[in-house]
């Protein structure tokens, strides 16, 4: 008798229920949507701006197929691209009555189609590459000369204040090209500030120039520091573009490196160009001001006549400021930020981590300003918001600085991410443009679909003429893989590509080999003139060691490509491992589970439908 304990086949259907649940989704599609998410970090998408959303909508007589609130911004639902267009239209003349100087992003996205029941059981599609979804593709080329200039530029404030506190006189320090000059009147200074420079720029090569009184220290960028430059400024890029590329909705965007100075980016489902490429220059940085409080300076400025060295800005809620051009610390000399609360009054706030330089230059400039304000300054898109103005009210040493006042804990979370992102560490250029549309997409998801159909006909065909009924639940098995692969994918929230879809074709090849193992082993023990019920499972237990050696061995292959791959072929090998995870369960546990429900209840079993068995004819003397 072969009989699972009732637990097993109770497993088995549990399984096969999850994995139709989970795949279910994938075959709903996607509906056209319009986003609406902040430009600023100082911007939030609440529930006023989903009202604002719903009032834009109603009064253009506009129909959408639901809205709703998500962590980065208001989404909407549509029944079509036609009224997706209008929609957005609609919301940019309602969020952004100033064109030029946008608040909200209002971008064009895709939105799964799914029930919200299933929705709601965490059931959600798979995610689609590039050349599944449609979306763009832009390449990004770093311009490393401009990260070298502006670690020059930073490098030679550093050395100013570094001969200033070491009280060394010098004839003038500049920057002339890729190098940094420093005259000196006699050699003897000349020495003492190249001791004091070599040990705080360990990065830099010094070497003595001219004769006379026209004595010179020229510092340059060592060789191994300048590689190490250019790949900080990559990283540093890429870590600013995810995190801007979120405001998108972008799911699984690929963001990589490609050689030494290139960043490939892909936004699978995106259908405005424009805006991606909007959402790809913008960063944010820091800036520290001292304020004008002048009598009547504000008044002349806000008159249109502000004194010389002023600007004017404006702080939360629209109120005016006078702000000295003069750059007292930029964030590039911001090494932290992190979120928290202000000790004594308990608000929400940013606390921020200077590095030795800005340490040094934000105590002399508090030091020499008590009593009078100091505004610091988020910079996004190129324009300025005065995010806090405080007294100084003492010195502030140690390189920790502190920005509070009128900030929700959101949004101190949010200043924080932005500033740790930074501005761009250099300009990066667009390359190469590509757009891939959504019937191009839908194309390639039909000659995937359609080859991984004909591929599971074939062998169905094959197996249930070979095999007869051991043949056909060999195919039952096989499709319970293919249900299981698909819904690992979705639960998984992998990002399935034409690659991925190549290795469900191949999965599907080789599971059945394990079938096909199990199927001659049996018919192996009928010809030794077994009972078919021993044959059912001698066929099982002793194909078994070999399934798991060949799968084993066929994992350490997808496990390498998925270790040492990038691009296409990771994503090839994230399905061929899952695959050969689901092909060992499926063909050994499912396939025996409804054998078992087919002949283990019978007592008297005469045959298996195993197809011909061939037998040896008997030997004549």
């Amino acid at each position: 008798m072969n009989r699972y304990p009732l637990w097993k086949n109770l497993i088995v259907a549990f399984a096969l229920v999850l994995g139709f649940i989970y795949t279910l989704p994938n075959f709903f599609g996607e509906s056209p949507a319009v986003q609406v998410s902040s430009a600023r970090a100082t911007i939030k998408v609440d529930a006023a701006a989903q009202a604002k959303v719903e009032e834009a909508l109603k009064a253009a007589d506009i129909t959408h197929n639901g809205i709703e609130l998500a962590s980065n911004g208001v989404k909407v639902r549509l029944k079509d691209e036609d009224t997706q267009l209008k929609a957005k239209d609609v919301l940019e003349k309602a969020f952004n009555p100033k064109a030029e100087d946008p608040s909200y992003v209002i971008a064009l996205n895709l939105l799964t189609a799914s029930p919200k029941w299933l929705t709601n059981l965490g059931a959600l599609p798979m995610y689609l590459g590039l050349d599944l979804r449609g979306g763009v593709h832009f390449l990004l080329q770093v311009d490393m000369q401009g990260a070298l200039t502006k670690r020059l530029d930073s490098t030679a404030a550093d050395l100013r204040t570094a001969l200033r506190d070491k009280s060394i006189r010098h004839g003038g320090l500049q920057r002339e090209g890729e190098r940094i000059q420093i005259k000196f009147s006699d050699a003897e200074t000349r020495a003492k500030a190249r001791n004091i420079i070599g040990s705080a720029q360990p990065d830099l090569a010094l070497a003595d120039t001219g004769e006379g009184t026209e004595l010179r220290l020229s510092a340059t960028i060592k060789p191994e520091a300048l590689l190490r430059i250019q790949a900080d400024a990559l990283k540093q890029n890429i870590t600013t573009l995810h995190n801007r590329i979120n405001e998108l909705g972008v799911a699984e965007p690929v963001i990589q490196q490609q050689g030494a100075d290139r960043i490939v980016v892909q936004l699978p489902g995106v259908q405005d160009t424009a805006k991606a490429k909007d959402i790809l220059g913008r960063t944010a940085t820091l800036e520290v001001r001292m304020v004008d409080d002048t009598p009547g300076a504000l008044d002349a400025a806000l008159a249109g006549n502000a004194p010389f060295g002023t600007e004017l800005s404006y702080e939360r809620g629209a109120q005016p400021i006078l702000l000295k051009k003069l750059v007292v610390l930029t964030g590039d000399r911001l090494t932290d930020a992190q979120p928290g609360f202000d000790s004594q009054t308990q608000e929400p706030a940013v606390h921020l981590t200077l590095d030795s330089a800005g340490a040094r230059i934000f105590k002399d400039v508090t030091r020499d300003n008590v009593g009078k304000r100091m505004a610091i300054l988020l910079i996004e898109k190129g324009k300025g918001e005065v995010v806090t103005a405080p007294v100084i009210r003492t010195e502030i040493g140690g390189g920790r600085v502190q920005i509070s006042g009128k900030m929700s804990t959101t949004e101190a979370n949010d200043v924080a991410l932005l500033l740790r992102a930074g501005s761009l560490a250099a300009p990066m250029d667009i390359v190469e443009e590509r757009t891939i549309g959504p019937s191009l997409g839908a194309e390639n998801i039909k000659k995937g679909f359609d080859s991984t159909m004909w591929g599971f006909a074939a062998i169905a065909l094959f197996m249930i003429l070979y095999y007869q009924m051991v043949g056909l639940v060999s195919v039952i098995a096989l499709a319970s893989n293919l249900l299981f692969l698909v819904a690992l994918l979705s639960l998984l929230q992998a990002t399935l590509t034409l690659p991925g879809i190549a290795a469900i074709a191949l999965t599907l090849g080789m599971a059945i080999d394990a079938n096909v193992l199990i199927n001659e082993r049996m018919r192996e023990e009928l010809r030794r003139g077994v009972t078919p019920q021993a044959a059912i499972h001698e066929g099982y237990e002793r194909a078994w060691a070999t399934i798991l050696d060949s799968n084993i061995t066929t994992l350490i292959a997808g496990l390498a490509l998925l270790i040492f791959g990038s691009g296409p072929v990771r994503g090839f090998a994230v399905v061929h491992c899952l695959g050969i995870l689901t092909s060992i369960f499926s063909s050994v546990v499912v396939s025996r589970a409804i054998i078992n429900l087919i002949y283990g209840s019978r007592k008297k079993l005469t045959s298996l439908a195993i197809g011909q068995i061939w037998k040896p004819a008997a030997s004549k003397l």
